[in-house]
């Protein structure tokens, strides 16, 4: 091998060099998570098990991601729409993460808003089955409960996607009244 190729094994080019091989995405991106209240039970939210993307196998809050020049609360009416058949009200701020993930070589900065369905007796629907196994009713103390368990599904104890995970370890007071405040 001549001297010039030795050097460029050895320090590879930056992940968007022509002569690259491997693409590493450089930015950061925004991504919205929504807890939606579930009207008939108080102090639980809606979360479903991930598949077919990053976090495959891990339970997430509906979301996705912000788009060019939409609002917070236009992204997770969009989100909670396209994935759960919900129209979305009361939608206030709940918290914001900060989600490095070094092994799936991306990084999010994850916005949580809070909202109630429109329609309280509209059961939410599983819209896109190729990136959610469902939707279930989940309690603060339940996902918790979840938060030493890892990542990923195990004998049928669901794991937390990343960003859920940061977001039940902060424990954020908005989010924590929030809950509270639908339990009653």
């Amino acid at each position: 091998i001549d001297p010039i190729s030795q050097a460029r094994m050895a320090d590879p080019p930056a992940p968007f060099h022509p002569t690259a091989t491997r693409r590493v995405r450089t930015t950061v991106r925004v991504g919205v998570g929504v807890l939606v209240a579930v009207p008939n039970r108080p102090g639980h939210v809606y979360a479903g098990v991930r598949k077919g993307s990053h976090g495959s196998g891990t339970l997430a809050l509906p979301g996705g991601h912000l788009e060019m020049y939409e609002s917070w609360e236009d992204c997770a009416k969009r989100e909670v729409l396209e994935e759960m058949n919900l129209e979305l009200t009361d939608l206030t701020f709940g918290h914001v993460t900060n989600d490095p993930m070094r092994d799936e070589e991306k990084h999010y900065v994850t916005i949580f808003l809070m909202a109630r369905p429109r329609d309280e007796s509209v059961e939410p629907k599983t819209m896109e089955p190729d990136k959610c196994e469902g939707w279930k009713a989940y309690s603060w103390e339940q996902l918790k409960a979840f938060l030493s368990m890892g990542v990923g599904v195990e004998e049928g104890t669901p794991r937390l996607f990343g960003p859920l995970k940061r977001l039940v370890a902060e424990d954020p007071e908005a989010v924590l009244s929030y809950i509270q405040a639908t339990k009653t």
